[in-house]
């Protein structure tokens, strides 16, 4: 999908400049990723609108993401906590998804955001506006980043890896429907599972984020790796033997010629080409 717009999903547990120790405080605001969501929506004077609809601590989440970006300097942030389907078709919060250049989802369970704003006014809005608006910005962590697949990851057990089953699948927000995207992936072990995903959708590829590690994703199609860990990426497009159609769940799969790539920060990626580039960490990324 080509899009105007800036997605930057997030493996989750970003730096939120909590610390208090003086260097660490310039870093995060000069290195940090929620340093490269408010540059991409134009600087400290967006206007942000974080969506804690995943967690099951919004109020805290809110307020941990005030302290984050006014550290960053920025002013113009609302907390848009939407709990039930039908706030989602609200005038009030549709005029503040149609006006703000930041979209921030929070982590939690990816399923809430699919099912309360799945379909929505909101919903059609942000789609729309990725398409058509340069300098919008979507962001999402760990739950907020993996609602942004078409095929979405729901669940499912690490302990029970390269299993048929070890994975659930449903729809998500179809922001990015060339990628399944996993989270938390190297500190929570979930090699397992996106690789099951990619065998399911053979077609599209896998990411797996660590934690403190994003995306800033352009064009629908171009990606710039950020933060301080690594993107492994899963590649079913040259598959020489795949069995998971015929398993039965619980069954051990095998899977042939599956790629698999490792990205830190500032290496890039273009989708269709399944291209990789590799340039210096201050390269500029049109």
């Amino acid at each position: 999908m080509r899009l105007k717009g800036t997605l930057i999903p997030i493996g989750g547990n970003e730096d939120k400049g909590l610390n208090q120790d003086e260097r660490h405080t310039l870093d995060f605001v000069h290195e940090g990723i929620l340093s490269h969501v408010v540059k991409e929506g134009g600087g400290k004077d967006a206007f942000i609108v974080v969506i804690p609809t995943a967690s099951s601590i919004p109020v805290e989440v809110g307020e941990n993401y005030l302290s984050a970006f006014g550290t960053l300097g920025c002013k113009n942030i609302t907390i848009l906590d939407i709990r039930e389907r039908g706030e989602a078709f609200e005038e009030k919060n549709i005029n503040l998804i149609s006006n703000a250049n930041i979209i921030m989802f929070s982590g939690g369970d990816q399923s809430r955001i699919s099912d309360i704003i799945g379909g929505s006014p909101i919903h059609t809005i942000i789609l729309n506006r990725l398409i058509n608006e340069e300098g919008f910005v979507v962001a999402g962590t760990s739950a907020g980043a993996m609602a942004m697949s078409t095929e979405m990851i729901s669940g499912g057990s690490s302990t029970e890896a390269l299993q048929k089953g070890a994975v659930r699948m449903r729809k998500g927000l179809n922001l990015i429907p060339e990628l399944i995207i996993d989270s938390h992936f190297i500190q929570r072990g979930r090699f397992g599972r996106i690789t099951e995903a990619v065998a399911k959708f053979p077609h599209l590829m896998g990411v797996g984020l660590a934690e403190d590690t994003g995306l800033v994703l352009k064009k629908g199609n171009e990606f710039k790796v950020i933060g301080s860990g690594m993107v492994i990426l899963f590649d079913p497009s040259e598959l020489s033997h795949n069995n998971e159609e015929v398993l039965e769940i619980g069954t051990p799969m095998s899977i042939f010629n599956l790629k698999v790539h490792v990205l830190s920060n500032s290496d890039r990626f273009i989708i269709d080409k399944r291209q990789l580039e590799v340039l210096p960490i201050d390269a500029p990324f049109e």
